[in-house]
């Protein structure tokens, strides 16, 4: 009897040993890692699995990088770079599941019609360095792939949406994705207009920032259609604002006298004919304006004060309807203030 006890505690024993390893291996790959909060990995382009094995271990994901490299030679990963957001007390099996099926950590950052280069800067500045920006925006590699090789800067060569980023993207990567996005969205809606593509998308741009109206966006780019083929200059306030911009005055505010009377290449006020480049991204609506101007003999136009503009045929009616626009601010400006 004593001898069959004493036969079953080391058999209980033995297998009790025996099942460390399984348990001990179980609550290696299954267990609560080590990560105190949610943390982001990068997983950069070109980086191996000893590399990102050991990042791993180093930034508190995992405990071991040695069993992430087994596993991994074993299941044979292929590392996609990418963000990737782990979990506080992530398990190895959790690490490497979320690798293994490619979860990127994606942020959605959107590029909105009527945005300039300073707005579309500021919204990619946590992907693309505002230097590395600056540089991109005047690369003609960039400008070829958007379809307009010629172009000066990127400045209305991206496309209007909302696009998927990740940090573990170069910074030109990113500027390409906006770019690809526009010669493959927007680049092909830019022909068969009455001015070549690339000016009906400059003046695309001039009319987008006159008026968000789609009925009157045709109106205006007839206006400024008929400017140009008589000679007149365009007197396009936004021009002039962005003449400022490009000084590295970035007040964001109404055009001033010193605006207008401002000799610059991009003020229309100073300058015969388009300015250089866009000045902004064009809605699609602004671009089919800008394909086909509203024909008549308006020449002039001026804000109602109420969200629309009166158009006119000559000076002396534009003149009229400055003074009514004038007499609708002083009546909003007495009504706001009693």
């Amino acid at each position: 009897m004593a001898r069959s006890s004493v036969s079953l505690r080391l058999t209980l024993a033995i297998a009790v040993l025996a099942l460390l390893p399984v348990l001990g291996g179980w609550w290696a790959w299954k267990g609560w890692g080590p990560l105190q909060q949610e943390a982001t990995v990068l997983v950069k382009k070109g980086t191996s699995i000893n590399q990102v094995a050991d990042q791993l271990e180093r930034e508190g994901v995992i405990r071991s990088a040695s069993l992430f490299k087994l596993w991994a030679r074993a299941r044979k990963l292929q590392l996609i770079r990418g963000e990737y957001t782990f979990k506080s007390r992530a398990s190895l099996s959790d690490v490497t599941g979320k690798l293994r099926r490619v979860e990127i950590h994606y942020t959605l950052v959107s590029i909105p019609e009527g945005a300039h280069a300073w707005a579309v800067q500021r919204r990619l500045k946590d992907f693309v360095p505002e230097q590395v920006f600056w540089i991109l925006w005047k690369s003609r590699r960039l400008a070829r792939a958007a379809g307009f090789e010629r172009a000066e800067t990127l400045e209305g060569l991206a496309a209007p949406a909302t696009y998927r980023l990740h940090h573990a993207m170069e910074p030109e990567e990113v500027m390409l994705m906006l770019v690809e996005a526009f010669h493959n969205q927007v680049r092909p809606k830019l022909e068969g207009g009455v001015l070549p593509p690339y000016e009906t998308l400059v003046l695309a741009s001039l009319v987008e920032k006159e008026t968000k109206l789609p009925e009157e966006q045709p109106r205006v780019a007839g206006v400024y259609k008929r400017r140009l083929a008589l000679g007149m200059r365009l007197q396009c306030d936004p021009t002039s604002l962005y003449a400022r911009w490009l000084l590295g005055d970035l007040r964001f505010t109404a055009p001033l006298v010193a605006d207008i009377r401002r000799s610059h290449r991009f003020n229309t006020y100073a300058v015969s004919g388009l300015p250089p480049t866009p000045i902004a991204i064009p809605s699609a609506s602004a671009i089919e304006a800008a394909k086909a101007p509203l024909g008549g003999k308006d020449l002039y136009f001026v804000a109602t004060g109420k969200g629309g503009h009166t158009f006119a045929p000559s000076l002396k009616d534009h003149n009229r309807n400055v003074g009514e626009y004038r007499k609708e601010i002083i009546r909003q400006r007495k009504t706001i203030h009693g």
